[in-house]
């Protein structure tokens, strides 16, 4: 979901599922997102938002985000200063380069980063639905899909 900060798969869009394998990676995918999306909805995220606040486990610079994250350094701007609107992320000049600023987590921030990762229980429900072999194996199948 984060590295496109909005991004939904497109399972049954224009790209058809050249094998099942495929099909069935399209349908995870979608998965994922809806259940990530539902998980920052119950704390009154975006997805993007809580993606963000995700990432923040220690002062960020907000190019760095962009690049991490895949995206407009526009768009980090528009999610952060929401999010320090609403009290969860701070924005202070960074002492290397006064031009740019660092982003950290409030204690709040904190507190709903952890509510957050609490809700979104997807991997985890999935994964313990295999055996520990099957686990391995599924680890060592998406590390190679990935290359």
């Amino acid at each position: 979901m984060c590295s496109k900060l909005g991004a939904v798969a497109l399972p049954n869009g224009p790209v058809a599922a050249s094998s099942e394998a495929e099909a069935v990676l399209f349908d995870l995918v979608d998965v994922y997102d809806r259940a990530y999306q539902a998980a920052a909805a119950e704390l009154s995220l975006s997805s993007a938002q809580a993606c963000v606040l995700g990432r923040l486990d220690e002062r960020r610079g907000m190019g760095a985000l962009a690049e991490e994250l895949g995206c407009d350094a526009s768009n980090i701007t528009q999610i952060v200063a929401r999010l320090e609107t609403i009290g969860l992320v701070t924005r202070e000049p960074d002492p290397q380069d006064r031009r740019a600023r660092l982003v950290a987590r409030t204690s709040r921030g904190d507190e709903i980063n952890d509510r957050f990762a609490n809700a979104f229980t997807f991997a985890r429900t999935a994964i313990g639905r295999l055996s520990p072999d099957e686990q391995d194996q599924l680890t060592a199948l998406l590390r190679k899909a990935l290359g």
